[in-house]
C-alpha cells in the first residue's frame, strides 16, 4: 500500500474538502428522524451526495459514540458508504485519541484495525511514546493536536514560555522529531489566522487538517494560502454543519453537494492564486 503522504497528494490533488461528519439526530430531515437507521442513513446520502467534490470524510466520534449501539452502526454504515461512492477519499476518526503507551496502542488497534481509518486525530500532550502506536502504522496519518478552533484553545496552547507558545513547541517537536515514518499532520483551525502562518514556519512540509471554515466563520482564504505547500504539504480543509445541515428539508442532499461543490471550487480558485 501506498505511503501515507502519495495517498494525501492524491486525493487533494482537484480537492481540498474535508466533510466532518457529526449526525445529531435532531437536526435530521424531518423524514429521517422518526426511523431507527436515521443517522446510517443520513450519512450514507450525504456521503453519496457529496462524494464528487470531496477529498476526505472526517466522523467525529463523539456523535456517533452518543447514540450506544445504534450510533457504531451508523457509523460502520458511513465509512462503508464512503468506500463504495467515494473510494479515492480519506477517511479520518477524529476522536483526539491518546493515553500512556499501552493504552495508547490499543486505541490504535481500535482506529486502524477494527474501523480501518486512513487517518486519526491524535492528543500530543503526552509525549512521542502515546504517539508512537498510531505512527507506527506507517501508511496511516497521525493529525496531531497543535492549535484548534475553539475559543478557549488559547488558554493552554497560548501559554508561552521564555521563547515559545505551547502550539509552536508542539509543533517544533512534530516537524523535528516525531515525523519519523513521514505520516505526521497538524490539527491547525482556521478561526485564528493570524497564527497558522506561526505553525507553518517551522512545519512547511507537514500537511494540515484545519477545522473551523463554515460554522465557526474560520477564514478559508488564510487556510488556503498557509495550509497548501503544493506539491509538497496537502491541506484538508473542513467543514461539518455548513455542508451537512445546508438544508433540514427533503433537498437536504441536494444542497450538502451544492455546497461541497461551491467549497471546492473556491478553494480551487485560492490555490491557483
Amino acid at each position: 500500500m501506498a505511503g501515507f503522504r502519495e495517498r494525501l497528494l492524491a486525493a487533494t490533488q482537484n480537492s481540498g474538502v474535508c466533510v466532518g461528519l457529526d449526525p445529531v439526530p435532531e437536526k435530521l430531515p424531518e423524514a429521517l428522524r422518526d426511523k431507527e437507521e436515521g443517522i446510517a442513513l443520513f450519512c450514507e446520502e450525504i456521503v453519496r451526495a457529496t462524494a464528487p467534490f470531496v477529498a476526505a470524510y472526517k466522523p467525529n466520534l463523539a456523535f456517533f459514540e452518543a447514540l450506544g449501539l445504534e450510533g457504531f452502526h451508523a457509523l460502520r454504515r458511513a465509512i462503508d458508504a464512503v468506500r463504495q461512492h467515494a473510494p479515492n477519499a480519506l477517511i479520518i476518526g477524529d476522536g483526539k485519541r491518546n493515553d500512556i503507551g499501552s493504552t495508547a496502542a490499543r486505541y490504535a488497534t481500535a482506529m486502524f484495525d477494527h474501523w480501518g481509518f486512513d487517518a486519526v486525530t491524535v492528543n500530543p500532550y503526552l509525549g512521542w511514546d502515546g504517539i508512537k502506536p498510531f505512527a507506527e502504522y506507517t501508511d496511516r496519518g497521525v493529525y496531531l493536536l497543535a492549535m484548534t478552533s475553539n475559543p478557549s484553545a488559547v488558554e493552554v496552547q497560548d501559554f508561552k514560555n521564555h521563547r515559545d507558545h505551547v502550539f509552536q513547541h508542539v509543533t517544533k517537536l512534530a516537524a523535528r522529531t516525531w515525523n519519523k515514518f513521514d505520516n505526521i499532520g497538524l490539527v491547525v483551525g482556521a478561526t485564528r489566522p493570524e497564527r497558522i502562518a506561526q505553525v507553518r514556519a517551522p512545519a512547511p512540509l507537514l500537511p494540515f487538517l484545519i477545522p473551523g471554515v463554515g460554522a465557526q466563520g474560520g477564514d478559508l482564504a488564510a487556510a488556503v494560502k498557509l495550509g497548501f505547500v503544493e506539491g509538497k504539504a496537502p491541506a484538508l480543509i473542513n467543514a461539518s454543519r455548513s455542508i451537512i445541515y445546508a438544508s433540514s428539508g427533503a433537498d437536504f442532499t441536494e444542497k450538502a453537494a451544492e455546497e461541497a461543490k461551491r467549497m471546492q471550487e473556491a478553494i480551487q480558485q485560492l490555490r491557483k492564486k
